[in-house]
């Protein structure tokens, strides 16, 4: 099968191209060596023909400066060892053309079968810009097609371009877009000896970048010999070169683009940022709109998340009365079934959460939250490129530390890293939706807006300002002298594409039941073993005295057999480990169930309603099997005859699920980007103590 780059500048409409593409046949995982996210998928071509797309990370030029650049220019010079590209697609915005030239010349010259495929042209008639296709395609000597594929115009044509250049009707052009063999005809002749094969284009980022590349000890000496043989400057042939490109673009400008005069009218967007982006307005949009973000997520998805509860409850109830009383059926009601319910949850407020994100950042008012919070973030050692990587955490910590190369400073991407795992990711909100449920009431303000969501926005809003604090503080101890920079290209303002952001919805929900719900199943299997067995001895110590106070008391049978199940439950290898644990927590307000929780979370966060779920099962008696989760917490008491579940213990238990590093993931991933054991033990300590004094206070404050 072929191999396709999807290559352009970012917010030219790649994502949306490859969306198109290849619909939902579609798969994410890391290029090697590095964790930046390698998006593929399989799109057919026709005729029985089909190709791996590879969407690479967006670049403004074959000069890369960031991590993710530097991916895309070890693919295009052939350094990827997994990724042999046989076409490019190059996606070109027609509305800011002159700059995207650069990167197409660029393409051009590296002698890779390219197809331009131009998009955003309805943005350049709304600007009065108008583009020659055919005279653009006449000069650069490729293939140009016009394309939307957010509303799949023009997709037809390219797959058929892209069939025709699979079966070689389209090649590569044969002459060069500028002179490159003149910028340095010395050594680029010697590299072109050394490397049989090369383009003269290709020649120069050798001699420029032969140090990156995996080549032989012998050959990087050869090479480094003809730069210094033939003086080779490579600053000053990058500078001639992007001269000489701009002056051949400025021609085909000339001859195939009529712009408007420069004193256009202002268009949408403008005006629209002129309100979005204001000092005062536009902070006060950004709280509003994260405001009705938060009491969607808990509103909408409160009804489905109700169904589902219910239909679990009833489904354990029924199996309960219809399946002999063996181990086996224990297990399928209070271990497979308990486990699901407490993943399948939590999908409806997964999908909502995941959809409205992707409509911020389908719109572009995403990249306008980085521009508006640069000034705020400078003062915290962070600059606006920050704000991309946190706001990615509110869906899961693991991509958004990936995304934080996109920082070009050492100090500002360390300290992203450090702070991006205190934002509430998805994986913390299972555990707020069932504690905001038992103890916060069910009170809407002035009849419209919800108390409980209201709390989980300030849970998120709390997350946010102590990361504030924490990178203020870490700016003092981590010394970086690099100058930071903020530059931002806005996209332009576009209705969302309902059909991405379904399927964007349906894939999230898709990772959450099947990557998520694996852990979940695995630790509620487990949890139900240690639950429901223990020590022989003591076990047997249970049942002995239970059954004499049966035999003693026949009129208080239904009370001694819920003791009797407590019992057990605290006797088992679970409730071993819980108590063993439980002086160090019960200053929180913790008893030793909410500590087998906090040992399992180290997991996966959502792990704790499965562990409850499971704990709440097991101990159960039999009349109590159709309670749902949240009314068998309610009714947990401690020995004094207080609820467990107080507003001071919900508190508490909510700030430590936000602020304590329970994700091995998140913390091998930190290992990864850092290289070093340091930081991600650094995260850990301060993370977890940050976790515990916070809860301690709120307890301490609440009771």
């Amino acid at each position: 099968m072929i191999q396709i780059g999807l290559v352009g500048n970012p917010n030219s409409g790649k994502s949306s191209l490859f969306n198109a593409l290849t619909g939902l046949n579609q798969k994410v995982g890391n290029f090697p060596g590095v964790t930046v996210d390698k998006k593929t998928g399989i799109c057919d071509l026709g005729e029985q023909q089909k190709a791996t797309l590879i969407d690479l990370p967006g670049t403004y030029s074959l000069y890369p400066k960031r991590g993710d650049e530097w991916v895309t220019y070890q693919v295009l010079m052939g350094q990827d060892k997994e990724v042999k590209l046989d076409m490019l697609i190059l996606l070109a915005d027609a509305s800011n053309l002159k700059r995207n030239l650069l990167f197409v010349s660029q393409i051009i010259d590296l002698k890779i079968p390219v197809i331009v495929a131009l998009t955003m042209m309805d943005l350049a008639r709304s600007k009065g810009i108008e583009v020659d296709l055919e005279g653009l395609e006449r000069e650069l000597g490729v293939p140009v097609v016009a394309v939307n594929p957010r509303k799949s115009k023009g997709i037809p044509q390219l797959k058929k371009i892209m069939a025709a250049t699979a079966k070689g009707q389209y090649k590569a052009p044969a002459f060069d877009f500028i002179a490159n063999h003149e910028l340095a005809a010395g050594p680029v002749s010697e590299v072109k000896q050394l490397v049989p094969g090369l383009s003269d284009y290709k020649a120069i980022h050798y001699l420029i970048n032969h140090e990156s590349f995996e080549l032989g000890a012998g050959l990087q000496e050869k090479i480094e010999t003809a730069e210094k043989n033939h003086a080779f400057n490579p600053t000053k042939t990058q500078a001639e070169e992007i001269l000489q490109r701009y002056a051949r673009i400025k021609t085909i400008m000339g001859q195939t683009v009529a712009e408007p005069d420069p004193l256009h009218k202002t268009i949408l967007t403008d005006k629209l940022d002129s309100i979005l982006l204001h000092r005062v307005w536009g902070y006060l949009i950004l709280l509003g709109v994260l405001f009705l973000l938060f009491q969607s997520v808990f509103l909408i998805a409160q009804y489905p998340m109700d169904a589902i509860e219910t239909g679990f409850g009833a489904l354990g109830s029924w199996l309960g009365e219809v399946l002999p009383a063996t181990w086996w059926s224990d297990l399928l009601i209070n271990g497979i079934v308990a486990g699901l319910g407490g993943i399948v949850i939590f999908v409806p407020q997964i999908m909502i959460l995941f959809g409205l994100i992707t409509i911020l950042e389908d719109t572009g008012y995403m990249a306008r939250i980085s521009f508006l919070t640069d000034k705020l973030m400078r003062k915290v050692g962070l600059n606006g490129k920050s704000v991309m990587p946190m706001i990615s955490a509110f869906a899961c910590a693991v991509p958004a530390i990936m995304s934080a190369r996109n920082i070009e400073n050492k100090k500002e991407r360390l300290l992203t890293i450090l702070v991006t795992p205190l934002m509430s990711c998805s994986a913390r909100l299972p555990v707020y939706t069932i504690l905001i449920a038992l103890v916060i009431p069910q009170k809407m303000i002035g009849g419209i807006v919800s108390l409980q969501g209201l709390v989980m926005m300030g849970l998120y809003l709390l997350g946010i300002v102590l990361a504030m604090a924490i990178s203020w503080i870490a700016k003092w101890f981590i010394q970086n002298k690099d100058k930071s920079f903020f530059i931002l290209e806005l996209p332009m303002y576009r209705a969302p594409r309902w059909k991405n952001i379904f399927t964007t919805m349906i894939q999230k929900a898709q990772i959450f039941v099947f990557e998520a719900g694996k852990v979940i199943m695995v630790i509620s299997l487990l949890l139900w073993a240690m639950s429901s067995y223990g020590p022989g001895e003591r076990m047997a110590q249970v049942e002995a005295e239970f059954a004499a106070l049966k035999a003693a008391q026949p009129e208080a049978l239904e009370e001694l057999e819920k003791a009797e199940a407590s019992a057990k439950l605290a006797n088992s290898y679970a409730g071993i480990l819980g108590k063993a644990i439980e002086p160090a927590i019960e200053p929180l307000g913790y008893d030793w169930k909410i500590g087998i929780a906090l040992i399992t979370s180290f997991a996966a966060r959502e792990v704790f309603v499965g562990t409850m779920a499971t704990l709440y099962s097991v101990g159960d008696s039999d009349d109590e099997s159709g309670l749902l989760l949240r009314e068998k917490m309610q009714q947990e008491k401690k020995s004094d005859g207080s609820p467990v579940y107080s507003l001071a213990t919900g508190l508490s238990l909510m700030v430590f699920y936000l602020l304590a590093m329970q994700c091995m993931s998140t913390l091998a991933v930190v290992k990864r980007e850092t290289r070093s054991w340091k930081w991600p033990m650094i995260q850990l300590a301060y993370m977890t103590a940050l976790a515990y004094v916070m809860s301690w206070l709120v307890y301490t404050i609440a009771s």
